[in-house]
């Protein structure tokens, strides 16, 4: 039996990271590619944003001036050296460069990504343990019916469901937006903006515009955190049950140690490994559940501008957003790997 030493695990791992690494550019490239085409199947973006509101000889000059009368296939080429060197274009419906539009509200979406992993994790983490360790039972039935409940449900709905409740019926919490007036006049004062609003509201210093704006986020995180709390829910308890049934716990179990103690310090931990490996995915689920969260709460990011451009009709803004989100996921995804990789090298290979 041959043995690896530390050279050749060091050069397994980098290896795989340089694989996954290179994944990251055809990912966006098809993702890029996707989009350009499939929002010229209806014709250019000129004729479909400002087609019924300019004469044929204006669409027609504006059209040959932005270069859409030429072939397709020249204009994608273009299009790509173009994102290469971080031109995103210029919106047609509101003559702003889309790099602004993505520093405006790209810490929004951001930011409501990440309020809702926590939710995900503080929720389905724990009672995904629960579920295994009464597995079989009528508490595990419950939370397994919930956990589909969850990622089953329009996250459009859940928010109008949780907005009529909380905000309207019971007045507990704010109906739509990212912060009172008062908090945000508050947070435009700042010489250094970042657009994440919690950092903005900490530089004020004031804990009445911080509480402000972690109240509005409730909401909202909460709709988009149960999407993946389900699925985080049933994968941690199929895990740790299948954790339940290895040798070292069945011995442990013959020595007496409770089933409690078992699930909470030997089949914990090596049950959270497969939810390393999936947040990358789900990543792209929050990306994808933000949009119609965005709009439901009226939280001003990218999600609620892009549902803005797509009604506009905006396909340059809409490239460019899908661009950028694009390039985010698989990121995140190799971050995700990498992260993967090191606690179990079995990932390589």
């Amino acid at each position: 039996m041959v043995t690896r030493g530390p050279q050749n695990s060091g050069g397994g791992i980098g290896r795989y990271l340089l694989v996954r690494a290179l994944l990251i550019v055809p990912t966006v490239l098809i993702l890029v590619t996707l989009v350009f085409f499939l929002m010229r199947v209806t014709g250019d973006p000129i004729t479909a944003a400002q087609g019924g509101r300019l004469s044929s000889s204006q669409l027609a000059e504006r059209i040959h001036a932005a270069g859409y009368d030429r072939p397709l296939f020249l204009q994608y080429f273009e299009y790509l050296g173009h994102l290469a060197t971080g031109n995103f274009g210029t919106t047609i419906s509101d003559n702003r460069p889309v790099t602004a539009v993505l520093l405006t509200y790209g810490g929004a979406t951001l930011e409501l990504a990440f309020y809702a992993l926590i939710v995900a994790f503080v929720v389905g983490i724990p009672l995904g343990m629960v579920a295994a360790y009464f597995r079989d039972k009528k508490q595990d039935a419950v939370l397994r019916v919930t956990a589909i409940l969850w990622y089953a449900t329009p996250v459009f709905f859940a928010g109008l469901l949780l907005k009529l409740v909380f905000s309207v019926w019971l007045g507990w919490l704010p109906v739509a937006g990212r912060a009172s007036t008062g908090s945000e006049l508050a947070m435009q004062r700042l010489p250094n903006k970042t657009g994440i609003y919690l950092i903005d509201a900490v530089q004020t210093g004031d804990s009445a515009v911080m509480g402000d704006v972690l109240v509005h986020a409730i909401l909202p995180a909460v709709v988009l955190g149960l999407l993946v709390a389900g699925i985080f829910l049933r994968l941690v308890r199929a895990n740790v049950i299948c954790t339940l049934g290895a040798d070292y716990v069945t011995a442990g179990r013959s020595r007496g140690v409770s089933e409690f103690r078992l699930v909470r310090k030997h089949a914990y931990k090596p049950a959270l490994i497969p939810i390393v490996t999936v947040i990358g995915l789900q990543i792209a689920v929050l990306l994808g559940g933000s949009v119609l969260t965005e709009r439901t709460f009226e939280w001003k990011g990218l999600g609620f501008q892009l549902a803005h451009y797509l009604a506009a009709r905006d396909f340059i803004a809409v490239q460019g957003i899908v661009a950028l989100l694009a390039v985010i996921v698989a990121i995140t995804n190799f971050i995700v790997d990498l992260i993967a990789a090191l606690l179990d090298p079995r990932v390589r290979y």
